[in-house]
């Protein structure tokens, strides 16, 4: 999150209380779609997002998988406390890169997140099957085991933590656990200060070499309409076993490509 100190992070990585309705703007969905979905969806990072709760009430079965649930569930509401504060200080400080407040008031929108701050616990409590402590690039699900899967402010979000190599496995583990027709939606493609990925062309070519087909995606913000760019996941090919281990991408300053290139089971 462009402005966001790091104030509410555990093992480096923002834990944020994102509710159903930011979900659907950052990848294009919608409740109706989502609830029509023929198998269950893959949240990963979960964080302390309320994403899980809402969806169950439309009939959708979503998995969390974020290494933060190792951690008891007073911390994490700790930390995405913390990076509420953290949010609510960066929005008037930096509104360049964050909507206009006539178009989304600045508490309203935190008021979301303690909404969805507030579903988390309460489901984790009830739920807790449904939240588990797993890391990329190795999740504890067997192949094809979702519908959908969507990772948001994780692999582009922190090149710090995410070089090419790890970003490349981690998206290969993302399309390994999804259905041969399901998809993948990562979010966003660029870092906290608003930089895109560099080599974002050189990871599309890798991926597609290893039958994963990539395609570039843009929605507006409702209210101010600023775009938002995500990209899209989806099988060329069934995935061979054994291929996990294989290929490494070269960062590069070079512009990113064209916009398109050529019930869980725990294993």
């Amino acid at each position: 999150m462009r402005g966001v100190t790091g104030r509410g992070r555990l093992g480096g990585v923002l834990i944020t209380s994102r509710p159903l309705d930011e979900y659907c703007v950052f990848f294009g969905l919608s409740r109706a779609r989502l609830s029509a979905l023929p198998g269950p969806v893959l949240d990963c990072p979960g964080g302390a997002s309320g994403l899980v709760a809402e969806a169950r009430a439309l009939g959708c079965r979503v998995v969390a998988a974020d290494p933060a649930y190792a951690r008891p569930t007073a911390e994490l509401l700790a930390a995405a406390e913390r990076s509420r504060q953290a949010m609510a200080a960066a929005m008037p400080a930096d509104p360049a890169h964050h909507p206009a407040p006539r178009h989304r008031p600045y508490d309203k929108y935190l008021r979301s997140w303690d909404r969805a701050r507030a579903l988390f616990a309460a489901d984790r409590a009830a739920h807790p099957g449904s939240y588990l402590a797993a890391r990329l690039p190795e999740l504890p699900f067997a192949d094809g085991s979702f519908a959908l899967t969507l990772s948001s402010y994780l692999l582009f979000a922190y090149p710090e933590r995410f070089g090419p190599d790890e970003q490349f496995e981690a998206l290969l583990e993302l399309v390994r656990v999804t259905a041969a027709d399901g998809e993948v939606l990562v979010h966003p493609l660029h870092d906290g200060a608003g930089h895109r990925c560099p080599h974002l062309a050189q990871l599309r070519r890798a991926l597609g070499e290893r039958g994963v087909h990539s395609e570039l995606r843009t929605a507006r913000e409702p209210g101010d309409g600023r775009r938002r760019w995500s990209m899209r996941l989806t099988h060329y090919q069934k995935q061979r076993e054994g291929q996990r281990n294989g290929g490494r991408i070269r960062p590069s300053a070079g512009k990113s490509g064209t916009e398109a290139s050529s019930p869980a089971t725990v294993r």
